[in-house]
């Protein structure tokens, strides 16, 4: 009988551990002292292929080596990736963010083309940019959309996109950067449709005639480009330029320390630029104020 009321007690014991655990804030001594990093990853455009690669899995890949751990991939998807770091359920609506309660913790890094936004800054704590990024609106390339003439000032830019939205649907993808809701679209007419599938469905989605445009960031627009040439276009943008970043727990502050010191080490010595070559080399041009320093570091 005493026993069993010991093991009893082991076993509440140990339940009541998982418990705190699940929700434990995890720094750099307790992910050394796990021996492995987990990171938190969407298959999305070429930073998460699903093939065991992508800018980001190498990206973290080479910082698990940096500091001597095992490297850990873990799916997740957009409504489930914050909580699944944070270990806090959450209500996003716009730039509004409600807590609901307790979730697992399931991963110590987002790496994922995680663009840097303000209600997420309410919730983690962001490295360095890793890459820049804006949103364009995609259309079919039979869409009587037209692209716009840029002016060289990108306010007159997105309001010229803006202006040709009336009527027109757009897919929309809620508490993401591609959320209509940031960039005001309904206000000029725009009939906004949410999309619950992948990201990397979008552009799909709108060949087939499911909208008559659609959000995208930059990274997944010239991957999609390149993967359907000739069936899409660029009709302009519906932001100023963004950066993506990598995030941590807010409290994982040693963790996000020596994060930056690696992402310091690799811009210095050629290994980032190669990175983006390697899954985006399109970006470059786009982009070469963003990239100016990091190219000359390879030289």
């Amino acid at each position: 009988m005493y026993i069993r009321k010991i093991t009893k007690l082991m076993l509440l014991f140990f339940a009541i551990f998982l418990a705190v655990e699940s929700t434990y804030a995890f720094d750099l001594p307790e992910i050394r002292n796990r021996g492995v990093i987990r990171h938190l990853g969407v298959p999305y455009a070429n930073f998460v292929t699903g093939a065991g690669d992508g800018f980001s899995v190498d990206l973290v890949r080479l910082f698990a080596k940096y500091i001597n751990v095992r490297y850990e991939f873990v799916k997740t998807d957009w409504k489930h990736i914050i909580p699944d770091l944070i270990g806090k359920k959450i209500e996003v609506k716009g730039n509004q963010v409600k807590i609901l309660g307790d979730s697992p913790v399931k991963g110590d890094i987002i790496a994922t083309g995680f663009t840097v936004l303000d209600w997420r800054k309410k919730l983690v704590s962001y490295s360095s940019p890793v890459f820049p990024t804006q949103i364009w609106l995609i259309s079919r390339a039979d869409s009587k959309l037209t692209p716009i003439k840029p002016t060289g000032e990108i306010f007159k830019d997105i309001l010229a996109v803006l202006h040709e939205l009336r009527g027109m649907s757009v897919l929309n993808v809620p508490a993401t950067c591609l959320d209509a809701s940031l960039y005001g679209l309904k206000k000029y007419g725009a009939k906004v449709i949410d999309f619950n599938k992948n990201l990397n469905e979008l552009a799909p989605a709108v060949i087939n005639g499911k909208a008559d445009a659609t959000l995208l960031d930059v990274p997944d627009a010239l991957v999609a480009l390149e993967k359907f040439p000739g069936l899409i276009k660029v009709i302009g943008p519906l932001s100023k330029t963004q950066v993506m970043a990598c995030a941590f727990q807010k409290e994982a502050t040693e963790l996000g320390q020596v994060f930056e010191e690696f992402l310091d080490k690799i811009k210095k010595d050629g290994t980032y630029i190669k990175l983006v070559k390697k899954y985006y080399p399109a970006v470059l041009d786009y982009y070469p104020d963003f990239f100016e320093n990091r190219r000359k570091s390879e030289k």
